[in-house]
């Protein structure tokens, strides 16, 4: 965004006001070869057989348009005048944006396919010390909801909004700490040194969503605009837009996330009942085998099974018979 002009809401500037500039643009290419990058790898994988899901792919592309639709569209020309364009922007680069890319799992689709110095320098990038410290829940809690805070409720937003350099900066900002803050929420690519669970899950889209209804309702009781640019009646559209927008995408975070928990839950009961199931037909074949005289050949597969739930084989008469030294498992 070159200067800070008014751009009224009409039909034509709806669909035609794009950024054209420097940064939109470098956006924009760096957006594309991302994208011919993830195609390419998804096709590699095709090449030597193994199936890439479809949907990651539908989410990491889906992911790249938010992110153009935030720098390049007219969303971006409309908030040099509405604040609401304002919050749409920014909900597009840390709400929308980030969780589409982290379902895509490029992390996963670049160890699989890359060149083995790249997976080397690529896992020295996740393993290494500063890594782990901004990847913190911790650190990357503080850096999505601090920099909210701070930009919206100090004279920043007027700052940035006057000088499009350093909001184009912030708004990299923005979406570097949506993806810190997303990725161990969608939980698929891995990561090296935190994993959160599924109730910390849960609990952070808790408090995250007070945070930011909290912010929503604090700019629209607000008794002056947010910035210059804005009235106050855009400035009290805007936060009405970022409170009610915070509890869509609370319960549209929250909802997937409890029902994972909840699968996870059965997977874990049948695998527990599976191993009860296996621990059960081990020691009745150890009993049975105790119980039946020792045969001059290997048992065959449904010997063993029936020895494992009957205890003894058909046929063959129980005697006081020595113990096999070794038991038929």
């Amino acid at each position: 965004m070159p200067s800070m002009q008014q751009l009224h809401f009409t039909v034509h500037n709806t669909f035609l006001e794009w950024q054209m500039s420097a940064f939109p643009l470098a956006v924009l290419a760096v957006l594309v070869l991302l994208a011919v990058w993830y195609l390419h790898a998804d096709w590699a994988l095709a090449l030597r057989g193994r199936r890439w899901h479809g949907t990651r792919t539908a989410a990491f592309l889906s992911g790249l348009v938010a992110i153009d639709l935030a720098f390049q569209s007219p969303v971006a020309s409309y908030t040099t005048t509405y604040f609401q364009a304002h919050v749409l922007q920014h909900l597009l680069l840390m709400v929308v944006a980030p969780p589409l890319l982290a379902l895509g799992a490029p992390s996963t689709l670049l160890l699989q396919t890359a060149s083995r110095k790249t997976k080397e320098r690529w896992l020295s990038v996740l393993h290494s010390g500063p890594f782990a410290v901004i990847s913190h829940p911790l650190s990357a809690w503080g850096l999505y909801f601090g920099t909210m805070v701070i930009f919206f409720t100090t004279p920043l937003i007027n700052v940035a909004m006057n000088h499009m350099a350093l909001m184009d900066a912030i708004n990299v900002v923005f979406l570097f700490g949506g993806t810190l803050y997303w990725w161990p929420m969608i939980g698929i690519d891995p990561i090296v040194r935190w994993k959160m669970d599924y109730g910390a899950r849960m609990l952070n889209i808790l408090l995250g969503s007070a945070v930011e209804a909290f912010l929503g309702v604090a700019i629209l009781a607000d008794a002056k605009p947010v910035a210059s640019m804005y009235s106050l009646s855009s400035t009290h559209s805007g936060g009405a837009l970022l409170w009610v927008s915070t509890e869509f995408v609370s319960l549209a975070a929250f909802l997937p996330i409890f029902l994972q928990w909840m699968h996870s839950e059965e997977r874990a009961g049948v695998r527990a009942d599976a191993k009860l199931d296996r621990d059960q037909a081990e020691s009745l074949a150890v009993a049975g085998a105790e119980r039946t005289p020792p045969l001059n050949r290997p048992l065959s597969a449904w010997e063993a099974a029936y020895l494992a739930k009957a205890g003894h084989l058909p046929g063959i008469t129980v005697t006081d018979a020595p113990p096999l030294e070794r038991p038929i498992r």
